[in-house]
C-alpha cells in the first residue's frame, strides 16, 4: 500500500466523527421542511463538506459514503432520501476538488471565501441540472406514488432548483465557517 494513500489515525477518527454527526443530524432532521412541498433543507451534508476542506476529495467521499449508508440503515425515508442527498451534494465537494487542481492552487486556496465563488456557482448548476430530472423522475414518484406527470404539475421546478441552491450554499458556506473561522484548520492534513 502506497504510504500517501494509508489515513492517519487523527484523519479516520475526525471522519467517522463527521459522518456520525451527519447520521445524527439527519436522524433527528434538524432543518427547515416545507409544509407544502416536503422538500427539506437541512445540515447533514455541511460534515461532507468539512472532509472537503479538511482532508480532501477522497475523504469527503468517504465520509459522504458512510454518513449515506448509515442514513439508509436508520433514518425514516432510508435509501431514498439518502442516494438523492448524496446524488445532490457529490457536486458540492467535486466541483471544489476539480476547480482546485485545475487552478493548480493548494487546499489553503480555499481559505478565502471569494475564491468559493466561481467553484460554487458551477457546483450548484451542476447540481440542478442532476436533481431536476433525478425529483420527477426517481424520487417524487416512488416517495408520492405520483406519475411524473403529475409531480411537474404539483412541484414547480423553479422550487426544486431554490431549495437546492440555498441547501448548497448552506453546505458550503457554513463548512467553510467552522474550518476557516473556527479554525479546525488547524486538524486539516495539509496544514502539518
Amino acid at each position: 500500500m502506497n504510504k500517501n494513500s494509508r489515513l492517519s489515525g487523527r484523519e479516520l477518527t475526525i471522519s467517522a466523527s463527521l459522518a456520525a454527526f451527519s447520521a445524527v443530524v439527519q436522524l433527528i432532521h434538524i432543518g427547515y421542511q416545507s409544509p407544502t412541498f416536503g422538500m427539506w433543507i437541512d445540515i447533514v451534508a455541511i460534515s461532507w463538506i468539512m472532509a472537503f476542506f479538511l482532508f480532501g476529495k477522497r475523504m469527503s467521499f468517504i465520509v459522504s459514503v458512510i454518513g449515506a449508508l448509515i442514513i439508509t440503515l436508520f433514518a425514516p425515508d432510508t435509501w431514498l432520501g439518502a442516494s438523492m442527498k448524496w446524488v445532490a451534494s457529490l457536486p458540492m465537494w467535486l466541483i471544489l476538488a476539480l476547480w482546485m487542481k485545475i487552478s493548480k492552487k493548494s487546499p489553503a486556496f480555499y481559505s478565502q471565501i471569494k475564491n468559493l465563488i466561481i467553484p460554487v456557482f458551477i457546483a450548484l448548476f451542476i447540481r440542478c441540472l442532476l436533481v431536476l430530472p433525478l425529483n420527477y423522475y426517481y424520487a417524487i414518484p416512488i416517495w408520492t406514488g405520483m406519475t411524473t406527470g403529475q409531480a411537474f404539475s404539483a412541484i414547480p421546478w423553479y422550487i426544486i432548483v431554490l431549495f437546492n441552491v440555498v441547501q448548497g450554499i448552506i453546505d458550503v458556506f457554513i463548512a467553510w465557517i467552522l474550518v476557516f473561522k473556527f479554525r479546525l484548520k488547524r486538524f486539516a492534513s495539509w496544514t502539518k
